[in-house]
């Protein structure tokens, strides 16, 4: 039996994480959970699994929760605990065998760092771990030995695809993108290392015509423009040699994205979007936030920047496209022209069991894909003229430093004026993309480094919501 810690119980990832450890009964215990302000949701949660250890958002609420353990009689009741510490606590608990690191914002990223640094297994749905300090985890997660398994879909998607692909066996190396670049173009070969995970999974595998080759025909065709054309090989050298260095074999991996409730809309009517139409996602049920981001598809941003580090891939190996049925999660591309693709109905408690079970697989009576239904797989180009975030989230892995960290803090920010119809739809990332031009491409060296200078672009951010607030009125 496995020992689970949860950051984020009460959102959606928790409580799906929660549904899957109930489906499985004899698999897991839960010894801790961490909520923010939502008790109604915790109570019957630490009534039903019986946590040691219990925190919520501050002092008022743990001794409200106090007393509402104590009316239901519970003996022996969980320590609890609040804020920071109560994060600390519960990640970094000793009897966990797994952190699910599940909380919406940079509130769980401490938590989840000092949990890597004490060799426990993460499963990751976090994107703010990664897209805010990515080096700094990824080399704690190098030292300590232990694998972050991810949960978000579309990697969850590329690490099922990669257990076929051959694994480097020499130390992972950590360098910002830009010295990655830098040392590719001189001929350097930098080595990778990683868990070995040699054993095969189920997958669709296409072969003979190379992925890449349809990427660059719709180039051609006028279908993508050249900003939004991520990688373009232009000999057999490049194409073969200049890979990923934990996964030498792997060419390329391509994201997959719904487009959100927003594909199709004609450009200038997102200039009156509101936050109903905006939260109306098609495929997904998710918190407000990701919901948001969706729309924007600054998740798909986050999520480069996050493959960038999970993989060892360089930024120009990662491609994002449209695929409105949301069935294909993500493709990885070979060096020999096959591609590898994941597919699973759009339920996140498949990718939470993989994640909680890896290295092995148990059935699961919950989620199934419909073959029957199953009639077309559509693609279609991400343009960044409709998703401007998704150009500001390459940009900022381009330059690196504190820019992805900058660009998550403004983005909560920004998206949570919008829920609060503070500021407009497209205000998100005029916000963004202020905050970024405002931020030194400081190189972080401790995790004090990180949440300064989140704390900063927070406040930078604030400061143009209420200029764009004051200048364009947000859509009810």
């Amino acid at each position: 039996m496995k020992n689970l810690s949860i950051l984020g119980s009460t959102g959606s990832i928790g409580r799906q994480t929660l549904s899957v450890v109930e489906s499985l009964p004899g698999e897991f215990r839960i010894v801790a959970l961490a909520a923010g302000n939502n008790l109604d949701e915790l109570l019957p949660q630490i009534l039903r699994h019986r946590p040691e250890v219990v925190s919520v958002a501050n002092e008022r609420l743990a001794d409200d929760l106090s007393r509402r353990l104590r009316e239901q009689n519970l003996q022996p009741l969980p320590s609890i605990h609040h804020g920071r510490d109560g994060m600390l606590a519960v990640g970094t608990h000793p009897s966990a065998d797994i952190v699910v690191s599940a909380a919406v914002g940079v509130v769980g990223l401490e938590a989840t760092y000092e949990a890597v640094k004490l060799r426990r297994t993460i499963a990751l749905s976090n994107k703010e771990v990664l897209v805010a300090a990515g080096e700094l985890v990824m080399a704690a997660a190098a030292k300590s030995g232990r694998e972050l398994l991810p949960v978000d879909s579309e990697h969850n998607a590329v690490h099922q695809c990669l257990r076929a692909s051959r694994r480097s066996s020499q130390p992972q190396h950590t360098s910002s993108p830009s010295s990655r670049a830098e040392s590719a173009e001189r001929g350097i070969s930098l080595e990778g290392t990683g868990v070995d995970g040699t054993s095969k999974s189920a997958t669709t595998s296409t072969g003979g015509r190379s992925f890449s080759s349809d990427i660059q025909g719709l180039a051609k065709e006028g279908a993508l423009a050249p900003e939004e054309l991520v990688s373009s090989p232009t000999s057999h050298e490049s194409r073969v040699t200049n890979h990923g260095t934990l996964y030498p074999e792997v060419r390329r991996l391509v994201l997959t994205a719904s487009g959100g409730p927003f594909r199709k809309t004609p450009l200038k009517s997102l200039a009156s979007v509101t936050v109903d139409q905006a939260l109306a996602h098609p495929n997904w049920r998710m918190g407000n936030r990701i919901t948001i981001d969706s729309a924007t598809m600054m998740n798909k941003g986050f999520e480069v920047i996050e493959a960038r580090w999970l993989f060892d891939m360089r930024p120009d190996q990662i491609e994002v496209i449209i695929h409105p049925q949301s069935v294909i999660h993500s493709f990885v591309e070979f060096i020999d022209g096959a591609v590898l693709a994941q597919l699973a109905p759009p339920d996140m408690r498949m990718p939470i069991q993989y994640a909680l079970t890896y290295p092995a697989r148990l059935a699961s009576n919950h989620v199934e894909l419909d073959w029957a239904n199953l009639r077309r797989l559509d693609f279609e180009k991400a343009s960044t003229r409709r998703f401007p975030c998704l150009r500001l989230a390459r940009e900022a892995l381009k330059k690196g430093g504190a820019l992805p960290c900058a660009l998550n803090a403004a983005d909560e920010v920004a998206v949570a004026a919008f829920l609060g119809h503070r500021l407009p739809f497209l205000g998100i990332p005029e916000v963004i993309e202020a905050v970024l031009a405002r931020t030194p491409r400081t190189r972080f060296s401790s995790m004090d480094d990180v949440l300064a200078a989140d704390a900063e672009a927070r406040r930078q951010a604030a400061e143009e919501v209420s200029r764009l607030s004051a200048a364009k009125p947000a859509a009810v």
